[in-house]
C-alpha cells in the first residue's frame, strides 16, 4: 500500500492564521503608503496652482474669480445647452498655464469631467466678534479687539448658496454659480452633522465689507481684512484654497482634530493643517 501525504486540519488552520496575520500587517501599511503618496501628489498640484496664479497675476494684474473656471455649456449645434466637459474647456488657468486637468483634482476626488454642482459658503468663524483680532486693521499700531469687526468677517455661511454675483443673494437674475465637481480646489464635498454638502474653497472676496451684505460698503474698506485675493497685493498669509479630501470624521459627522487638511497660502507652499480648525476658521486661517 502507498501512503498519501497531505496537510492535517491543524496545519491548514495554522497556515490560514499566518496569512491572516500577515494581511493584517501589510494592508494598513499599504493603505498608509498609498495615502502618503496621494498627499504628496496633491501638495505638488496645489503648489503648481499657486505658481500658475502668480503668472496669471503678472499677466492680468489680479487673480481669477475661479481656478478651473465656471461651468461652460454648448451654445449651438446638437449639444446646445449641454455641459462642456471640464477637460474640453478653456479657463483662466487651464489649459494655458496648467496643462493637466488632474492638477485641479485631488487624488480622492472621483468626480467625472462632466459632473457639475452648486456650492454653499463654508462655515463662518464661530469666535465672537471682537474676540479674535488677527491683523492691525484700524492702523492704530496695536492689535486689539477693535480690529475684529462684523465688516471684516465672512459675509455668508453654509445656509447661502454661492451665486454668480456674490455681492447679491440668490434671486431673479442672480442664479446659483455652477462649478465642475472635478475641481476640488474650487469646491469640495464634505461631511457635516447635518449630512453632506458641497462648499466653496476659492473666491476673491469673503468679507462683509468686500461683498457688501448689510455693510453699506460693497467695494471694500480700509478696515477690511486684506487677506483676500481680490485686493491689491494681498499678504503672504492669505489663504488661496484648501484640500479637505483627507479629513477623518467621527460618527457624528464632525471633523476629527488631526492634521489631515492641506492649506495653500499665497506666500508659501501647501502645508498640513488641523481639520477641525479649518472647519471652524475657513479662510481666516493663519500660517
Amino acid at each position: 500500500m502507498t501512503r498519501r501525504n497531505g496537510f492535517t486540519m491543524i496545519e491548514l488552520l495554522t497556515v490560514i492564521a499566518i496569512i491572516a496575520i500577515l494581511a493584517a500587517i501589510i494592508f494598513p501599511v499599504y493603505a498608509r503608503a498609498k495615502d502618503s503618496a496621494y498627499r504628496s501628489s496633491d501638495i505638488g498640484a496645489m503648489n503648481d496652482l499657486r505658481s500658475a496664479l502668480q503668472l496669471y497675476r503678472v499677466d492680468q494684474g489680479g487673480y481669477p474669480p475661479a481656478l478651473l473656471g465656471y461651468v461652460s455649456r454648448y451654445q449651438s449645434g446638437p449639444n446646445m445647452g449641454n455641459v462642456i466637459p471640464a477637460s474640453a474647456t478653456t479657463g483662466p488657468l487651464y489649459s494655458r498655464r496648467v496643462g493637466s486637468i488632474g492638477t485641479f483634482t485631488p487624488a480622492y476626488n472621483r468626480a467625472r469631467n462632466d459632473v457639475i454642482t452648486n456650492a454653499v459658503w463654508p462655515n463662518q468663524d464661530a469666535a465672537a466678534i471682537g474676540s479674535d483680532p488677527q491683523l492691525d486693521l484700524n492702523g492704530d499700531g496695536t492689535l486689539s479687539n477693535l480690529d475684529d469687526t462684523q465688516g471684516n468677517r465672512q459675509a455668508y455661511g453654509p445656509g447661502t448658496f454661492v451665486t454668480v454675483n456674490t455681492a447679491v443673494p440668490e434671486g431673479p437674475g442672480n442664479p446659483r454659480a455652477e462649478y465642475y465637481k472635478v475641481s476640488g480646489y474650487d469646491v469640495a464635498e464634505v461631511q457635516t452633522p447635518n449630512g453632506n454638502r458641497t462648499e466653496l474653497r476659492y473666491t476673491l472676496f469673503w468679507s462683509n465689507y468686500a461683498i457688501g451684505q448689510g455693510s453699506g460698503f460693497g467695494n471694500g474698506s480700509s478696515l477690511d481684512d486684506i487677506r483676500q485675493l481680490g485686493y491689491d497685493d494681498p499678504p503672504e498669509g492669505t489663504v488661496v484654497t484648501w484640500n479637505s479630501f483627507y479629513r477623518n470624521y467621527d460618527t457624528g459627522g464632525n471633523a476629527r482634530r488631526e492634521k489631515r487638511d492641506i492649506v495653500l497660502f499665497l506666500g508659501g507652499g501647501a502645508k498640513p493643517y488641523d481639520s477641525a480648525t479649518v472647519v471652524q476658521k475657513s479662510w481666516r486661517l493663519r500660517p
